[in-house]
C-alpha cells in the first residue's frame, strides 16, 4: 500500500484510511474490520462537489445541462473507469467467496472503491489535496474524452434551447458513399442560424455530433 500511495504522489498521513477504502464488506465480515461503505458515502459527495465546481467554472451551461453532465461524470460506469486506470482493484481486499466470484472486476464494487478512495484522501489530506487529485486523474479524462460517457448531447441542447424559447432543427446537408456504407453530414440550426455540424455513418450519430459541436461553441462563446 505504501508503494502504491507513493506512486500516486499522495502525501498520506493515515495509511489505514486507504486500506479501509479498499476493503469490501465480504472481507470486513470475515476479518471483523471496517469496510469502505462509510468512506464511499463521503467520497461520493466530495467528487460531486469538485465536478460541480469544475463545470460551473469551465462551462457556460445552465443548471439543467450541468446536472446531466455531472451525472455522467459521477456514475458507476465513470467511477469504474477512473478506478481501473488507477489500478485500485489490484489492491481491493475481498472475502474468499467474492474473490472466487470475480468481485475484483465487478463494476459496482470497483466503482465504489473509487469513491471510497476519494473519501480517504479527503479525510487524510483535506479538500485542497483531494481536489488536486481529481484534477490530475479525472478531469483530463473528461476534457480529452479518454473514456466514453454516453452523453445525450441532443437532449442537452434541446434543454438549453427550451430555456431561451428558441427553435431547433437538424438538417442533413450531405450523404456520401455507397448505400450500404453511407456517411451523413448534419447541421443543427437554432433560430435558423447554424450552430454546429456533425458527420457519422448514421443520421442519429451525426445529429449527436452536431449537437455536441453546438454545445462546445456555446460553452466557448
Amino acid at each position: 500500500m505504501k508503494q502504491f500511495l507513493d506512486n500516486l504522489n499522495i502525501k498520506y498521513n493515515n495509511e489505514n484510511l486507504y486500506l479501509i477504502a479498499l476493503t469490501h464488506t465480504s472481507f470486513a465480515h470475515e476479518n471483523n474490520v471496517e469496510s469502505y461503505e462509510r468512506l464511499e458515502y463521503l467520497g461520493d459527495a466530495v467528487l460531486e462537489l469538485v465536478i460541480s465546481e469544475y463545470l460551473y467554472n469551465n462551462t457556460a451551461y445552465g443548471e439543467g445541462v450541468m446536472t446531466k453532465l455531472r451525472a455522467k461524470y459521477v456514475c458507476e460506469d465513470a467511477n469504474y473507469e477512473y478506478a481501473i486506470r488507477l489500478h485500485l482493484n489490484d489492491y481491493l481486499r475481498l472475502g474468499h467467496g467474492e474473490e472466487e466470484n470475480g468481485g475484483r472486476n465487478r463494476k459496482a464494487i470497483v466503482a465504489d472503491i473509487f469513491e471510497a478512495f476519494i473519501g480517504a484522501i479527503y479525510l487524510d489530506c483535506g479538500f485542497r489535496i483531494v481536489k488536486q487529485f481529481i484534477y490530475n486523474n479525472v478531469i483530463p479524462l473528461i476534457e480529452n474524452k479518454k473514456i466514453h460517457f454516453d452523453t445525450d448531447y441532443k437532449s442537452m441542447l434541446q434543454e438549453l434551447v427550451q430555456t431561451d424559447k428558441r427553435s431547433l432543427e437538424y438538417v442533413v446537408i450531405n450523404e456520401m458513399g455507397p448505400a450500404h456504407d453511407k456517411t451523413f453530414e448534419v447541421i443543427v440550426k437554432i433560430d435558423d442560424i447554424i450552430y454546429g455540424k456533425g458527420i457519422a455513418h448514421s443520421k442519429k450519430l451525426a445529429e449527436q455530433n452536431a449537437a455536441c459541436d453546438a454545445l462546445n461553441k456555446a460553452q466557448n462563446g
